[in-house]
């Protein structure tokens, strides 16, 4: 591939996702089925280059890092109160799916082995939890089926892939059930132990660094460094990359300076979302090639196969969902009960199963031959396992909304209420410790005011909005306040750099220092809660120090002032 080719790739790439971003809030629809359709639309423009990766590196390069950012930020728990329902859905309904899908599959394609069945099965079992989740978080749907449904992707990723690693071995060689079991249970319990081994070394690597750049290297590295030994020692790598993210992930808040985890947690969220949005769109770029491959097929014949399959699927998980899943509740061991989930909710967890990114990493992995020979039917299972992505992601997602309303789940101000609450209560406790410093006369009246106006202020905020979102007679909005400084500086800024009285060195270290007040730049990467950072080592990771207190702003302090500036005017935290 050229030069030029790489070019208009990249250009054709770029152009899909910001398309598909800025109508998929105008549309109402999913960014992933979006993503797809434009650029199954693209791949027939003349000039633009056919994509043909390695399925090696579909597999070791996207799915990694994109299982270990969905393990990492597993919220513990939430999972392990809902640990039964979680399990009944990631494991038992995957292996069900599994087998379900490769019956179909081996039925309407003619010509696929039962090993290379099972592997399309694998594909389409796991869910995508990311469309369905970011309805349900829109409409306000219960946290509890919100957490079940992450829950249940991220495992059921691990089985899945597991299955299908088996499948793929079974093509080149026969396999016994004793010699399957036996197989299985060392790909999972080699993976899970070197995992915990894996996260164990890497978290007391990650106590000792302290800069902020180092610790993105770290955790970059770590599903590879998971993911690819295991594999290569025959163990499930992708068991290993989910338990390694969940071991640090559960220890990440107590380890990582604030920083580091602001830094991290803004680089890990652009990549993840460049990753799945570049498989969403390889999936649409395939089409072409793959409609080449199975010209000589019947239309009608692929037409009823992805129909059979898809509804198989969706069957399947609705009445699992609706009869089976609510048996978990005789289980032993202590859990919330499933029958806490009324109808309507397990219908929505049912109606919930998407398929995405997963599913095409793994459909685009399977080797194109096997001893020598081309793999029989692989174009066709990439067409069903495409098509019924497809189907998922516009019919089930489209419809979700519906489905909630129906049932009386969409509540959009619940999640609002709740991290306004959450925001009340963190407040107050600031401003009560601050009246405790100051009463055993550990900080100043004049440092401590100014910190005291500041949670205030955001106080009344959080107040007014928990009561309706009504201000005060005559209070202006600290928002819009804010933005309009912040505007009026930017334009002084630019008006000293092009008067030659600053050069471009100190251009941008103080509109970096602006850029972090932004609550328009706060609200679009997740800090809506957050105002102002007061970090030591701020301008090691490429942001200043926004804010200090009245002491820290003096150029001489005395004894006790340089003691409150420590305490509070360069302490190593985040407030929100």
């Amino acid at each position: 591939m050229g030069p030029m080719s790489l070019f208009l790739g990249g250009l054709a790439f770029a152009v899909v996702v910001l398309l598909a971003r800025n109508l998929a809030g105008r549309l109402g629809l999913p960014e992933a089925t979006l993503l797809v359709v434009l650029a199954a639309v693209m791949g027939f423009i003349p000039g633009i280059p056919q994509v043909h990766l390695p399925p090696d590196v579909v597999l070791i390069g996207f799915l990694p890092p994109i299982v270990y950012h969905a393990a990492f930020f597993t919220a513990p728990r939430e999972a392990k109160a809902d640990a039964v329902p979680i399990i009944t859905l990631a494991v038992a309904l995957t292996v069900v799916t599994t087998f379900a899908a490769a019956a179909a599959a081996h039925t309407v394609v003619t010509g696929l082995g039962w090993a290379a069945a099972i592997a399309f099965g694998a594909a389409v079992a796991p869910t995508d939890a990311v469309s369905a989740t970011s309805i349900l978080q829109r409409l306000g749907a219960p946290r509890r089926v919100v957490t079940i449904l992450e829950g249940e992707s991220l495992i059921n990723d691990g089985v899945a892939l597991t299955v299908f690693s088996l499948a793929v071995e079974a093509l080149s060689r026969s396999y016994t059930y004793g010699h399957g079991a036996a197989r299985l249970a060392e790909v999972v319990v080699g993976g899970v132990a070197y995992g915990l081994f894996v996260g164990f070394v890497i978290s007391r690597l990650r106590r000792r660094i302290r800069d902020a750049g180092s610790q993105i290297v770290v955790s970059l590295l770590t599903p590879y460094l998971a993911f690819v030994p295991a594999d290569e020692l025959g163990f499930s790598g992708i068991l290993a990359t989910v338990t390694a993210g969940f071991f640090l992930g559960t220890r990440g808040e107590g380890m990582l300076q604030p920083a580091s985890r602001l830094v991290g947690q803004m680089f890990w969220r652009v990549l993840v979302y460049l990753l799945e949005s570049a498989l969403f769109v390889l999936l649409g770029l395939q089409l072409r090639p793959v409609l080449r491959e199975i010209a000589g097929h019947s239309p009608s014949r692929l037409v009823m196969g992805v129909l059979v399959v898809a509804a198989i699927i969706i069957a399947v998980r609705l009445a699992w969902s609706l009869w089976v899943f609510p048996l978990g509740r005789y289980l032993p061991g202590r859990h919330l009960e499933v029958g806490h989930l009324n109808a309507g909710e397990r219908f929505a967890i049912g109606w919930s199963g998407m398929r995405g990114a997963i599913s095409l990493a793994i459909v685009l992995s399977m080797p194109g031959a096997v001893l020598g020979s081309p793999l029989p039917g692989r174009q066709e299972v990439i067409f069903l396992t495409a098509a019924i992505v497809f189907v998922t992601l516009v019919g089930q997602a489209m419809t979700l909304p519906v489905v909630l309303r129906r049932f009386g789940l969409a509540e959009s101000d619940r999640q609002r209420i709740e991290q306004m609450a959450a925001r009340r209560a963190v407040l107050e406790a600031a401003l009560d410790r601050l009246d405790t410093l100051v009463e055993n006369d550990e900080v100043d009246e004049r440092a401590a005011q100014t910190y005291r106006q500041l949670y205030e202020d955001r106080l009344r905020r959080v107040r007014a909005e928990l009561d309706g979102g009504v201000e005060e007679d005559g209070q202006v909005d600290p928002i819009a306040l804010r933005r309009d400084l912040i505007r009026v500086q930017r334009e002084r800024l630019d008006g000293l750099y092009r008067k030659g009285k600053i050069n471009a060195d100190a251009l941008r270290a103080v509109r970096r220092r602006l850029d972090l007040d932004d609550p328009d730049l706060r609200r679009d990467v997740g800090l809506s809660g957050a105002s102002h950072v007061t970090l030591r080592n701020c301008d090691k990771v490429g942001i200043g120090p926004v804010m200090t207190s009245t002491t820290a702003r003096s150029g001489r302090r005395s004894r006790r002032e340089r003691v409150t500036v420590r305490k509070l005017g360069t302490a190593d935290q985040v407030r929100v």
